[in-house]
Formats: structure tokens, C-alpha cells, sequence
């Protein structure tokens, strides 16, 4: 699946400030080096780098359109193109870092022990991740997706919750956290501007996959019957604003002692 850098920085604003929210939520860090799974193009990675100047820090994505735009301008990140669901870190880490990637990682059961595990003691796992699935954009996606001539091609992409809630994430994470696991979620009210505001959104994530497996007249036919439903839920205000409520989870947790 390719990603579009382009067509996911065209709600640069919205899909930028989370990962600043985390990271403001990251305090002081122990020795070593650090790492941002799913760096995408660049801009928290060079953040983290700016904050942290004198540090090993390698930025990974799968993404060779991200990380090409990531890497253009130069710095002292180390960009690596690689498949987060069997990438291991080669030495301990004082920070592991993701936002809104780990919700295409299936198995978080499994992923965030291991994430941990990576960790030196005291060194910190922050994640944030969508949980909106439940929410009018991903159900009439999933919808249309089931109901139309491409339902075979479409169905086995279909993940209807790949994000766990806030007790569950608590009771995965509580054996290898030092006390003081922050868990929190936020509901981010997007004000969006634009025609067919909430498909062009989702275009550049939730519906790249969809998109990606159709070609032609039935990609065509399916945005389309994405785009009637879409606009019903998320009709237009006054303004010409259309609002997009977005619910995400955020993780800051601090492993223990090995």
C-alpha cells in the first residue's frame, strides 16, 4: 500500500498537533539512544531530534514516499525503511516514540510487551493512536464496503476495532510499568474546509488500503457511494465548515527495571 504524502499532510494542522500533545506529555528521559516508529514525513522526528540534539535517534517508517520526503532536508536522523510488525530495536532505548501508526499493527497484545521489553529501566513508550472507529466515518465505510460489488475484494481489509480502550491498554502494559502509566483520550473536534471534507480526510488513512485494492470504474463507484453517505452524516455547516469529531488514545508509560 502506498502512502501519499501530499494527500495526508493536506490536514497537516490536524493530524500534526496529537503528536506535539504526546510529546509534551514526555518528561526527561534516561541514557540512550531513541527511536519513532512510523516517522511518516519527518516533522515529529525532527522535533524529538531538536529536544534531544545530543542522542542516537533513527526514525522508521515502511513508507519510501515518506521517508523520502522525511529525509530531504539534512540532519542527524538516521531514516530507516522497515516493517514495524517485525522490526526490533538493535540496543535498548531510552524513548520509543509512535503516532497514529500502531493502529495498522494487529496483535497489540503481544506488540506492547514487546514494545516495552525494547526499554531501558525508565526509559518511555509513547504512543497515540485513532480510536473513532465506532464513529459514522468508519462504520459507513465499513458499510459501503460490505455492500457493493467489490465486498469480496473489500471485506478481508476490514479491521473494525484494531485499538483496544483504556483499561485494556492499562492491564497490558501495568506489568512492566514503573508506577505513574498515563493513559488518557482526547476528542479532537476537526473543523474541516472543502467539498466531500470528510472522504478527502480519510483518503489519506483510513480508506488508502479500500482505495488501493479498486482500480478504475469500481474505485470510482465506490468513493462515490462513500461520499453520499459521508455527507449526510457530516453535513456542511452554515460557515461552509464541515466537523469531523475524532477520538484518540495517548500512552505514556516508563518500563521497569530488567
Amino acid at each position: 500500500m502506498a502512502w501519499d504524502p501530499a494527500t495526508y499532510l493536506r490536514f497537516s494542522d490536524e493530524r500534526l498537533r496529537p503528536g506535539f500533545d504526546l510529546l509534551a506529555r514526555v518528561g526527561d528521559l534516561p541514557p540512550g539512544p531513541m527511536a519513532e516508529l512510523g516517522c511518516g514525513t519527518g516533522v515529529h522526528a525532527r522535533a524529538i531530534a531538536e529536544r534531544w540534539p545530543d542522542r542516537a535517534f533513527t526514525a522508521i517508517d515502511s513508507s519510501p514516499e515518506m521517508l523520502t520526503q522525511a529525509s530531504a532536508a539534512r540532519s542527524s536522523i538516521r531514516w530507516v525503511e522497515a516493517d514495524l510488525r517485525s522490526w526490533s530495536a538493535p540496543e535498548k532505548l531510552a524513548l520509543i516514540f509512535s503516532n497514529a501508526v500502531l493502529q495498522w499493527v494487529d496483535d497489540h497484545e503481544a506488540l506492547f510487551p514487546r514494545l516495552m521489553r525494547m526499554l531501558v529501566p525508565g526509559g518511555v513508550l509513547a504512543v497515540q493512536m485513532p480510536r473513532n472507529f465506532d464513529e459514522p466515518s468508519h462504520a459507513l465505510m465499513r458499510e459501503v464496503a460490505q455492500l457493493g460489488p467489490w465486498a469480496a475484494t473489500l471485506k478481508p481489509l476490514l479491521r473494525p476495532e484494531p485499538v483496544a480502550g483504556p483499561e485494556v491498554t492499562y492491564d497490558r502494559l501495568a506489568p512492566l510499568a514503573r508506577e505513574g502509566l498515563d493513559i488518557w483520550e482526547t476528542v479532537y473536534l476537526h473543523v474541516l474546509s472543502g467539498e466531500d471534507a470528510v472522504l478527502t480526510w480519510m483518503r489519506g488513512t483510513a480508506l488508502r488500503p479500500l482505495l488501493t485494492a479498486l482500480a478504475g470504474a469500481e474505485r470510482e463507484a465506490f468513493e462515490r457511494a462513500c461520499a453520499e453517505r459521508l455527507g449526510r452524516a457530516y453535513p456542511r455547516r452554515a460557515d461552509g465548515h464541515t466537523l469531523l469529531p475524532f477520538r484518540r488514545i495517548f500512552i505514556v508509560a516508563r518500563a521497569k527495571g530488567n
